[in-house]
C-alpha cells in the first residue's frame, strides 16, 4: 500500500489532526517466535504456548511489548505519507512509551497517527513528533500508546549543518 506523498506545508497544516490508520495486522507466535530468536528474549509467556496457557493469566502467548513497538516501522509505511523533496526519514526516539495492554498470540492490531508537532530546523532537517496508539481489534484498552520523534534529511541537492 502507498501513501501518496505531501508537502512541507501541508505538513505543517496537519498539526493536531490524525494522519491516518493502518491496515489490520495479525501477531502471530511465528512472529513472536522469530521475534524472540532475533533479540534472545525465549520467556516463557512468549515461546511457550503450553506453560502459557498454564502459568500466565493471559490463557496463552503474549507479544513482546518490543516486538510492537518494532511493528511501528511497518505500520508507519503503510499509513503516513512521506514529505516531497525531503530525503530519508530516520528514527530520532521516543518521549513516552506505555505498554498498556498485553496482545495475545492471534490478535489483530492496528496503530492510529496522530501528528502532535513538527519543526523545521534551520539546518533543513524536519523534525516530526506522533503520537501512536496501537490498538488490539475487540479492545477498548489499547497495547500501547507513544510518543514518537521522527527526522526527516533534507532532500538530495540540499546542504545542510
Amino acid at each position: 500500500m502507498s501513501v501518496p506523498p505531501i508537502t512541507k506545508e501541508q505538513l505543517l497544516a496537519g498539526v493536531g489532526t490524525e494522519v491516518g490508520v493502518s491496515p489490520w495486522r495479525v501477531v502471530t507466535q511465528r512472529m513472536i517466535d522469530q521475534f524472540a530468536d532475533a533479540t534472545d528474549d525465549h520467556q516463557f509467556i512468549h515461546v511457550d504456548p503450553s506453560r502459557a496457557a498454564a502459568e500466565s493469566p493471559f490463557g496463552g502467548t503474549i507479544a513482546h511489548g518490543f516486538l510492537l513497538l518494532s511493528l511501528l516501522s511497518a505500520m508507519t509505511f503503510e499509513t503516513v505519507p512521506t514529505v516531497l523533496g525531503g530525503g530519508p526519514g530516520i528514527n530520532h526516539g521516543f518521549d513516552q512509551i506505555r505498554f498498556q495492554s498485553p496482545v495475545k498470540t492471534g490478535s489483530r492490531i492496528r496503530a492510529r497517527f496522530f501528528l502532535f508537532h513538527v519543526k523545521v530546523r534551520p539546518s533543513g532537517w524536519i523534525e516530526i513528533t506522533h503520537d501512536v496508539t496501537v490498538e488490539i481489534e475487540n479492545q477498548l484498552k489499547p497495547a500501547l500508546t507513544a510518543r514518537w520523534i521522527t527526522l526527516i534529511a533534507p532532500g538530495p541537492g540540499t546542504i545542510s549543518s
